[in-house]
């Protein structure tokens, strides 16, 4: 396919004269007389590009580029003027053209200008390409209605310029969900610059943050860009900020009340621009009310909350999550994609998985290496994600049998049909109960009792 242009001109001869040439070039050509016909033929065909001429009666140049990038903002659009002007270019240029040509024109000019606007067309593509794929991979999934209101938050949050603060447990996707946020904001053009809080040792929390300059303290033989810098335009995730020291909250908050810090050892004043995304496992207000966490910090960062929820809250996502996880894998690796069966899907649907989609994630490892079959059956889940495997080894180690007395026997059946049973529902007392034929209220007093004893 070769690319199309349309050339967009009130003079005849320009027309013919630039249609022959660019043809004999390889290229599509389509024309229009004015800015009307030229806008009824984008609409219809797409061209790849537009050679505008910006003096014509009617709709002029400037008024048909804002058209044409209404219509399709994607075209490539060059403008061909006989009274060329500073002031034109620049409104042009601002408006969206890709370049400015001046009359009489010149065909090498035109050529090589054509190469680039195509050149930089196909760049764009490009990047959209990438950047949808990086979106994709950041993307949270699922489709219950605890990740399409997450998604929704992530939308309407992400394109502005609030600070966010990320709550749930380890293992759920809080780095995901900074992430994404961050790729559909208007600051995905600069880096995202990631500061795990409980790793960094507290005498040198301000020199991670903000830098230092050589010779700032002991053994400082090089000058360091902190953190905060390094972001600049773009956006300082703050992980495991509950980690963090009441001393060095302290020393944060400043900065993020007045927007400025120092690299330690320097004079220079730099300007905190970046946005802050914070993200903790802890339920904060908890911890503020054992005086481990400022009350002032949590409302500087907490302008819009996310609470990302567990794994087991949101069970329908499992097998999406299993296949996306499972070609990720096998993509990573250069290996076989393994499939699960119904059965094995169920299994682990069960589970509580207490350690979240990271949890999961290492079970499927796990299962592609230990495993040569393609396909993995019930029989493949080891414990404690199988519930029928976890149901066999339930056990105190006593036997009915070996009861002298009847009511005794009966109570250690009891006691050991109820535990297995337990364990097979997950320590659902009430779905285990309605399995089992009892009352809610027959469960609690059986686990009174061994609460009791």
């Amino acid at each position: 396919m070769f690319p199309t242009i349309m050339i967009v001109d009130d003079e005849r001869s320009i027309l013919r004269s630039l249609s022959g040439l660019l043809s004999d070039e390889g290229y599509e050509v389509i024309t229009a007389g004015n800015g009307y016909e030229a806008l009824k033929i984008i609409d219809a065909e797409s061209p790849d590009l537009v050679l505008l001429d910006i003096w014509m009666p009617g709709l002029d140049g400037i008024e048909t580029l804002k058209e044409i990038k209404i219509i399709n903002p994607l075209i490539q659009v060059i403008i061909i003027t006989g009274h060329g002007n500073i002031e034109t270019a620049i409104k042009a240029i601002k408006l969206g053209a890709f370049d400015l040509i001046e009359k009489p024109l010149s065909i090498d000019k035109v050529i090589v200008s054509i190469h680039r606007a195509l050149n930089f067309q196909k760049l764009e593509e490009e990047n959209r390409y990438l950047r949808k794929k990086m979106m994709e991979k950041h993307a949270i999934t699922g489709n219950s209605p605890a990740v399409t209101a997450i998604r929704k938050q992530i939308y309407v949050a992400a394109p502005t310029d609030a600070w966010i603060l990320i709550t749930g447990e380890n293992g759920t996707g809080k780095e995901l969900i900074a992430r994404t946020i961050h790729q559909f904001s208007s600051r995905s053009e600069y880096p995202l610059i990631d500061v795990n809080c409980a790793a960094i040792p507290n005498d040198l929390f301000e020199s991670e943050l903000f830098g230092h300059e050589k010779g700032a303290f002991t053994g400082v033989t090089a000058k360091k860009r902190g953190k905060m810098e390094l972001a600049g335009k773009g956006t300082l995730f703050l992980d495991e900020i509950s980690d963090m020291s009441l001393a060095n909250q302290g020393k944060l908050l400043r900065v993020l009340q007045e927007k400025q810090f120092q690299r330690l050892g320097g004079t220079r004043i730099m300007t905190l621009d970046a946005r802050i995304i914070s993200a903790t496992n802890r339920d904060i207000e908890q911890e503020i009310a054992k005086g481990n966490f400022r009350e002032d910090l949590y409302f500087r960062l907490n302008v819009i909350p996310i609470q990302v929820p567990p794994l087991r809250s949101r069970r329908q996502d499992i097998p999406m999550l299993v296949d996306q996880l499972l070609a990720e894998i096998a993509s990573k690796n250069q290996g076989r994609k393994i499939f699960l069966s119904a059965e094995a899907i169920e299994a682990i649907c069960a589970y509580s998985w207490p350690g979240n989609v990271r949890e999961l994630k290492n079970l499927l490892e796990r299962l592609t290496i230990m495993t040569e079959k393609n396909q993995i059956d019930l029989s493949d889940i080891p414990a404690p994600y199988n519930s029928d495997i976890r149901c066999q080894e339930a056990t105190d180690g006593m036997s009915p049998f070996d009861m002298e007395l009847l009511k005794t026997a009966q109570q250690v059946f009891e006691d050991t049909f109820i535990r297995r049973k337990l364990i097979c529902f997950n320590q659902d007392v009430e779905r285990t109960a309605r399995a089992i034929g009892v009352s809610q209220d027959y469960m609690m007093q059986v686990m009174q009792r061994w609460n009791s004893g």
